[in-house]
């Protein structure tokens, strides 16, 4: 599964979103803001910050500034609250600390808080955008009081030099190897290679031939006259027949034969100032604040 990062547009002089979705499930990505995550009713999964969280009915979560995140509804009827809010909200008064867990321990009344910030911000009362930051931060001052922190530390710089690799990767894929990687991280390859796979729940080589396969796909339907083997070179497979392998197993066809509006069923890397939904089709916006963009 692969990285994207989300971009949020909000409205002018309003750091704030709200919405309420249906059967949640969404793409790995990232984003600069603050998600805070509450189960109405059902039950889902979270992966975030290397770990898989399930929540069920009243429990929250905590996506921190940066964090690569994902999330399935276990059922259709799950219906999930979720407030994001720009991070330098919080960062001149967090210092140097940061949640010791995604999971929150404790209750907090986001339901309550939810509904009075989807008022405020459909209201649009003068200062309405100062109001709901406001509000966010009222809230979040209860959760990093209640709840275990630690430094960040190394931890998020680490974090955005992974998210820097990314994006490295989203240009360079025809010719970056798993060494230049470790080395752009400054880890061992042995200790990248575990990193990788936590972080993201794939191997570095899975991770590639996504990005690659994706890549094929995209100059297979572009129109230009290119042959399939230079159309695998184009794309880093080194090999006509390695290129046929990889292109099957990621998509169920050869190269040959994929059909015209075939898209990869995962999301893949792009440069961080292209605006990215990761929400999937069978996810609904069943209310909010504004539209998502």
């Amino acid at each position: 599964m692969i990285a994207k990062r989300e971009v949020w547009n909000y409205a002018p002089s309003v750091k704030v979103w709200v919405g309420k979705y249906k059967n949640s499930q969404n793409l790995l990505h990232w984003h600069y803001d603050c998600e805070l995550l509450y189960v109405e009713k059902g039950e889902i999964d979270v992966f975030c910050e290397r770990k898989m969280h399930t929540l069920v009915t009243g429990e929250m979560l905590y996506v921190d500034s940066g964090q690569v995140h994902y999330m399935h509804a276990k059922d259709p009827s799950t219906t999930l609250i979720v407030i994001v809010f720009d991070y330098e909200t919080l960062r001149v008064h967090l210092g140097d600390v940061r949640l010791a867990s995604p999971k929150l321990a404790h209750s907090y009344p986001v339901p309550e808080i939810y509904r009075e910030l989807r008022d405020i911000l459909l209201r649009k009362q003068p200062f309405y955008g100062l109001e709901a930051a406001c509000k966010v931060m009222q809230l979040m001052l209860a959760v990093f009081r209640s709840e275990e922190v630690v430094p960040r530390g190394t931890t998020s710089q680490t974090s955005r030099r992974f998210m820097s690799l990314l994006e490295e990767l989203s240009e360079k894929y025809a010719y970056y190897t798993f060494s230049d990687a470790a080395s752009f991280m400054g880890m061992s390859e042995s200790y990248f290679s575990r990193y990788f796979r936590t972080t993201t729940g794939t191997t570095f080589s899975q991770y590639l031939n996504y990005v690659r396969t994706n890549r094929a796909i995209e100059l297979i339907h572009g129109g230009e006259d290119l042959s399939m083997t230079e159309i695998s070179l184009r794309c880093g497979f080194g090999t006509i027949r390695n290129f046929n392998r990889i292109f099957r197993e990621l998509t169920g066809y050869s190269p040959k034969n994929i059909p015209p509006d075939y898209l990869i069923s995962d999301s893949f890397v792009y440069p961080s100032t292209a605006p990215f939904n990761p929400t999937l089709y069978d996810c609904e916006l069943i209310e909010a604040n504004a539209p998502r963009e």
